[in-house]
């Protein structure tokens, strides 16, 4: 008996069964996204009206890439100090913090843009008395704040369980060779805790890329802003929306795959 026969023996199929073979291990869905970015690739390529879009779109990815890095610093650094207010003794500094968590995360992300674009911001300019015609008056500005203000609420979160998820212990050992509380922090504690958040810091840098989009509400010149110019004036929704969407794909899969491969570097193996 072969060993084929053997296996067939020792696990016979029912008569006119089908046999299923698992593809579950390779990866369709990068193949399918590589079609979707594929087609609007090779109408640039060949059709010059998809060219003359793709040319005029792609001037909005610098402000994009600005605003979804600069967003992200400014979510990051006041995150943490939310997250610090959030864990902290001082009933002030607690309360300050969980208010401004809900507050934000109880609002649409739109309307929070609306609201410091056209409200807060304005309002500090003219509080500093600075010129509305400056640098810090330009509408990428306050909506790359806007975002910054949106995202720290749910990096404060993130930060807030990553540093308790450094033990009490490592703690109580850092405090007994003679640390004290900030250097505690800064050489036991947050090491530990940046490393343990840094995946769902990637996941929420790939969502404020994808929410830059909404600064296009207040005509900042972006991806989005870009696209919506050009099919206003020559009506070509569909190759207009299809080359936005490759853009934002290719965007958004590059850091997704950057950010798995970072995941599988830092696993402990079992």
């Amino acid at each position: 008996m072969t060993a084929l026969e053997a296996d067939s023996a020792l696990d016979p199929l029912p008569p006119g069964a089908k046999t299923s073979y698992d593809f579950s291990g390779f990866p369709w869905w990068f193949v399918g996204i590589l079609i979707v970015i594929a087609f609007p690739v090779f109408k640039i390529i060949t059709d010059p009206k998809w060219q003359e879009g793709f040319d005029f779109i792609r001037d909005g990815i610098t402000l994009t890439i600005m605003s979804t890095i600069g967003g992200f610093i400014v979510s990051m650094v006041l995150g943490l100090l939310v997250a610090l207010g959030r864990m902290s003794k001082n009933a002030f500094a607690k309360q300050t913090a969980i208010f401004y968590i809900e507050l934000i995360r109880g609002i649409p992300v739109l309307v929070t843009i609306f609201f410091v674009g056209l409200v807060i911001w304005p309002s500090m300019l003219e509080l500093f008395r600075i010129n509305p015609q400056s640098f810090l008056g330009k509408p990428a500005v306050k909506t790359t704040v806007a975002l910054g203000i949106i995202y720290g609420a749910f990096i404060a979160e993130v930060f807030r369980a990553g540093i308790e998820s450094v033990s009490t212990g490592q703690r109580e050992a850092g405090m007994a060779v003679g640390l004290n509380r900030v250097q505690v922090f800064r050489l036991i504690v947050w090491p530990q805790a940046l490393k343990n958040v840094l995946p769902a810091l990637g996941n929420d840098l790939i969502a404020l890329l994808k929410d830059s989009s909404l600064v296009s509400i207040l005509a900042v010149r972006e991806l989005t802003q870009m696209t919506k110019l050009w099919t206003g004036v020559t009506f070509q929704f569909f190759a207009g929306f299809m080359i936005l969407a490759a853009m934002y794909l290719t965007l958004t899969v590059s850091l997704s795959s950057l950010l798995q491969w970072y995941e599988r570097r830092i696993a402990v193996p079992h």
